[in-house]
């Protein structure tokens, strides 16, 4: 264990043989799940178990049969039962009497606050709700959104949910391009978009940006602009002010009993090599799931706790854990606009101390930069108010996992590392923090009734060796299809191993506990001499050596092993290794791992290209390595950086030659 006088890196570095870290006392005797039994029973009758969760919710007509799974891939929940969305995350808290409750601190980039109550919300939903009425908009109509994070873009979601008009958001740091794709593809009626949005003291001008593009979008008949930050906008025919359009509807608008399998939203999956793939969740399966996993997973009591996923609504992680599952349950969350080093690198944790943050969810590539950024801007501030931590989006690696649980959670807050997808629609694996010790690196066990299980090609058991990570079992969040392309549905998720088991396209394996290890996506594998190596494991062993803050790791053609590896490397602090670095962590990875580990190359970065998502693009790193042409860089969060990686290695091929 750590010891007085070591550097923080030397404790981490200790602690990196620790194989769990059980719950404090005091949490595991006070949280919200502690009867390890419920596994059994849910695992013995499943339907049942979920059955008790969608009693949580308010059914405005109960369910005849839980499931109906007659014709596989494609799943029923709660078959007969009608619900709504908007009512269950509204109406209900409000006619309990906790109409006054924050559901929403608002947290602007420049400092802005506001606070949303649940009346605040049951009044705009209503209102919104019916604009959209007006506009010629009902059920199954889609609605396209594409707004920064500001509190009009859960009213908005909750107004098409209240209708049953499906809506279709698309994070609002893609380019107007994307937002037409998307908005063709669903055929949207209408959109919702806003004047400008800020980013890093800079307002881009949305809406001229938008119009741009979408002139040739037939579809769509009405555009609602929402007036955040005040510059121009151009106004046409079809376009009219969200507020003015609030303020000619009516004030009353009842909530639609809306059948269980009504579809809630579309959200389109990015694709690299073919087009995004929309996602179809529906209504009563994917409201329970969400409910029950953000009141279990995070411990949620929702009198007391403040909640804070840093994730962007645009994404599915904020359409579960930011809107829906937190509203659902009555819960008060953070909702913050801007940038995480806006207007400095400990704007996070200025957040966490102002609103007395009880729960923290954010992604491993987050927590990664704050690794870099360095401790000493979590510790300006008092984050004694945590204590859970969440991880989601992609593995986490053990050393970043040490440092959030040190760092941030101040060796007290257990660390819940989740996996799920956009297709899932809630938290499938993780460890339920009362009851079970997370081991850094390891998203945990499946969670009460859902059934995983790691197999070979020929769909066998593959015992703890690495295999291809299943679903044998439906779940009520499951996507139900892929947006008028059944087929490619069916292609993509249910065909390699039966129409019965999901495939899920990450690697896993599974260890004598029980517990699942996410390897990454099976296409990040590296074939060395006929031995495949995972590139998030090379990753997760190249970070665990004290100098090194981030990396990424590609394979590359080899005359010699078919394949090689190269690690692109960022150093702590920034700046480049010397040669003498690079033969240390060859000789790291090898201890860590094995000699076939080893990158070839070792090549330093200052910074990784990334989407605004936050994930690692390898693609146009193995494009760089290898001297293509690049491809695709206009989805990156900051493009310069593949002309700066460029020049490093055109230096260092110089300097060989």
């Amino acid at each position: 264990m750590a010891t007085e006088g070591q550097t923080l890196e030397q404790q981490l570095g200790a602690l990196l043989d620790q194989e769990r870290f059980e719950p404090p006392d005091e949490f595991a005797e006070q949280a919200v799940v502690t009867d390890p039994g419920i596994f059994e029973r849910a695992d013995q009758d499943p339907e049942g178990f979920w059955s008790e969760q969608a009693d949580a919710l308010h059914w405005n007509q109960r369910w005849d049969e839980v499931l109906d799974w007659s014709e596989p891939p494609f799943a029923k929940w709660f078959v007969g039962g009608k619900l709504n969305v908007s009512y269950n995350c509204v109406d209900r808290h409000v006619e309990a009497g906790n109409g006054d409750r924050v559901a929403f601190h608002w947290r602007g980039e420049e400092g802005e606050e506001r606070d949303i109550t649940y009346a605040d919300l049951h009044r705009d939903v209503q209102r919104f709700a019916n604009a959209l009425k007006d506009r010629g908009i009902g059920p199954g109509d889609v609605v396209g959104i594409f707004l920064p994070m500001i509190p009009e873009v859960a009213v908005a979601m909750l107004a098409c949910a209240r209708i049953g008009a499906p809506h279709n958001v698309v994070f609002g740091g893609f380019s107007p391009q994307s937002v037409k794709e998307r908005m063709e593809f669903s055929e949207a009626k209408a959109l919702i978009t806003v004047d400008g949005a800020r980013r890093k003291g800079k307002t881009a001008p949305i809406k001229q940006a938008v119009d741009d593009v979408m002139g040739d979008v037939d579809s769509i008949e009405t555009v609602f602009v929402v007036k955040s930050t005040g510059i121009d906008a151009p106004m046409g025919e079809r376009d009219v002010w969200f507020h003015e359009a609030m303020e000619a509807a009516d004030p009353e608008c009842p909530a639609e009993p809306l059948d269980a399998e009504h579809p809630l939203y579309i959200l389109y999956t990015s694709g690299s090599t073919a087009k995004p793939k929309g996602i179809l969740h529906t209504t009563g399966g994917y409201l329970t799931q969400v409910a029950y996993t953000h009141r279990v997973v995070f411990d949620l009591k929702p009198e007391e706790d403040v909640f804070w996923c840093s994730a962007d609504v645009g994404w599915v992680t904020g359409h579960s854990y930011i809107v829906y599952g937190p509203l659902a349950n009555g819960a008060t969350s953070v909702m913050y606009e801007g940038a995480p080093d806006y207007p400095d690198k400990d704007i996070w944790w200025e957040i966490v101390e102002r609103y007395k943050v009880t729960l923290f969810y954010t992604a491993p590539t987050a927590i990664r930069a704050c690794i870099k950024w360095g401790a000493e801007y979590p510790e300006r501030h008092d984050l004694s108010s945590l204590r859970l931590l969440g991880s989601v989006g992609e593995p986490i690696n053990p050393k970043a996992w040490l440092w959030y649980w040190k760092v941030i959670g101040g060796e007290r807050c257990p660390v819940v590392d989740t996996w799920w997808q956009t297709e899932t629609g809630a938290i499938m694996i993780t460890t339920l923090p009362g009851m079970q010790a997370p081991k850094p690196g390891s998203a945990g066990t499946p969670l009460p009734g859902i059934e995983a299980s790691v197999v070979d090609d020929e769909g066998e058991d593959t015992g703890t060796e690495q295999g291809f990570l299943t679903l044998r079992r439906p779940w009520p969040s499951m996507l139900r299809t892929l947006y008028k392309e059944e087929d490619r549905f069916i292609e993509t998720y249910w065909s390699k191993f039966g129409e019965d088991v999901y495939t899920v396209g990450d690697a896993a394996r599974r260890d004598d506990d029980g517990y699942f290890w996410i390897i990454g996506r099976i296409d990040d594998v590296i074939n060395v001499s006929g031995h495949r190596l995972s590139t998030a494991e090379v990753e997760s062993a190249l970070v665990s050596h004290e100098r090194v803050a981030e990396a990424a790791v590609i394979g590359q053609a080899d005359e010699d092993t078919g394949q090689s590896i190269a690690a692109f490397v960022t150093l702590s602090g920034g700046g480049d290794g010397s040669d003498e670095l690079v033969g240390d962590l060859r000789e790291h990875v090898a201890q860590r791992i094995g000699k076939l580990a080893r990158p070839k190359r070792i090549i330093w970065a200052d910074d990784l290209p990334k989407t605004r998502s936050g994930k690692i693009m390898r693609r146009l790193l193995r494009d760089i390595a290898e001297g293509r042409e690049l491809g695709d860089v206009t989805t990156l969060r900051d493009p310069d950086v593949m002309s700066q990686l460029n020049d490093k290695i055109k230096e260092r091929q110089g300097q060989e030659g």
